[in-house]
């Protein structure tokens, strides 16, 4: 006999009404969801379906969870990262919208994954991921809940490569839907969303003056770009490196010194990490950084910056302002770690602003939406977000904007559609 599931686990339920007024406040810019939401109330599509969320647990988030219940999901919510949850929408979620929800702000990975397990508990038929941990879980751990599952969704580009490497092996036994390759995704949340978060963050964390600073952004892929193009937007002069000839062509055209980490590492002031890779500041790059050096990471895991080799060359450690760890090298030089390593927009700061997540999440509804229509005829795979859905929400986010734009005449629809016509 299956055990009953557990309605959730919060910091602080007395925080609700707190979170509520966050929650309305990010309601305002995000016009295309509400559309969306307004239309799933009447039209039911979610209706019955459990849907299992492991998403940041964010103001902007919290909206989005709303218009899956208008729809008829019954949601359970766990966070996708241990630094990520605000823990009055939190206790928002749980305690107003009746959500079952598992999230508290700095819990342990033991936590974490106990949180995981607790939404998977509500035997979802569908799965809406960020970072696809949930994913992750079911294939090794709880394959028998496969029978169930019909499809899923995934919202970033880390997700994205881990389940397009389980598509390629054979190992992921259902369809899910990569939201992040939306355009309406990846070219606004992605590149103005990380980019104003990412420095928020920062700024947030340190108040260093980043004007006249010598900035590394390590990689140049829509989120690097984002954080380059604020960072040189505040006056810092921007270095890149990357591992992609393309992508650091494209830096130099826009005007960024591009270089390998091996020479960036001894001239940067602060650096931070959006690649979704491995050890891309390692111990050997650590060790030549100035006195003083600030290094944050963006990316969705806490993979990026080997934290374990700063532990371990330091020869004392303190926090010396929230979010900001001190280690001082056994040379006297002082290096700043800020979030622990973890994606330090939401670790220190709120998150992506909620216009570009009305987008994002814009994505996620409509998608989970398509899944429950048309998974009987979708194989284990990685789709993209069907064209249509992506330039309705586009259309739709341009009308809430009260911008008109042009529409192709039928004289030049049959020139595009033809061949003949030539010099």
């Amino acid at each position: 006999m299956a055990k009953e599931p557990v309605f959730g686990d919060i910091k602080d339920a007395s925080l609700a009404s707190q979170g509520m007024l966050r929650i309305e406040w990010a309601a305002r810019e995000m016009p295309v969801l509400k559309l969306i939401e307004d239309r799933f109330k009447q039209d039911q599509p979610l209706q019955g379906i459990r849907l299992s969320a492991c998403l940041h647990v964010t103001t902007e988030t919290a909206n989005l969870v709303s218009v899956l219940k208008s729809g008829g999901a019954q949601v359970a919510l766990c966070a996708s990262n241990p630094l990520s949850t605000q823990d009055d929408v939190a206790a928002a979620l749980n305690q107003v919208f009746g959500i079952p929800t598992f999230a508290i702000k700095g819990e342990d990975t033991d936590t974490y994954y106990q949180h995981l397990n607790s939404v998977l508990d509500y035997r979802p038929q569908i799965t809406m991921d960020d970072g696809a941990d949930l994913v992750g879980v079911i294939h090794k751990e709880r394959r028998a809940m496969l029978e169930e599952i019909i499809g899923g969704t995934e919202e970033t580009t880390t997700g994205v490569i881990r389940l397009r490497n389980m598509a390629e092996s054979g190992a992921l036994q259902y369809p899910i839907i990569a939201v992040n390759d939306a355009d309406t995704k990846h070219l606004f949340d992605n590149r103005y969303g990380t980019g104003q978060s990412t420095l928020d963050g920062i700024i947030r964390a340190t108040n260093v003056l980043l004007a006249g600073k010598r900035i590394v952004v390590l990689g140049y892929g829509w989120c690097g770009k984002g954080v380059a193009m604020r960072a040189k937007g505040h006056g810092a002069h921007v270095m890149v490196t990357e591992v992609d000839p393309i992508r650091a062509l494209e830096a130099i055209m826009d005007g960024f010194q591009v270089l390998s980490i091996n020479d960036a590492a001894s001239q940067g002031d602060i650096f931070v990490t959006v690649t979704g890779n491995y050890h891309v500041i390692d111990q050997a790059h650590l060790e030549v950084m100035k006195d003083g050096a600030i290094v944050a990471n963006s990316g969705h895991f806490d993979s990026e910056i080997n934290v374990h080799a700063l532990r371990e060359m330091a020869e004392t450690t303190r926090e010396i302002r929230t979010y900001v760890d001190e280690f001082v090298l056994e040379n006297g030089k002082k290096i700043f770690l800020l979030g622990d390593g973890r994606l330090i927009n939401l670790a220190a700061g709120e998150g992506h602003p909620s216009s570009v997540m009305d987008m994002s999440f814009a994505n996620q509804a409509l998608c989970a939406a398509y899944m429950v229509e048309h998974s009987a005829n979708m194989k284990p795979d990685v789709y993209t977000v069907p064209s249509e859905l992506d330039r309705e929400i586009g259309a739709l986010k341009l009308q809430s904007m009260g911008v008109r734009i042009d529409k192709l005449t039928e004289e030049q629809e049959r020139y595009l559609s033809g061949w003949e016509s030539g010099t």
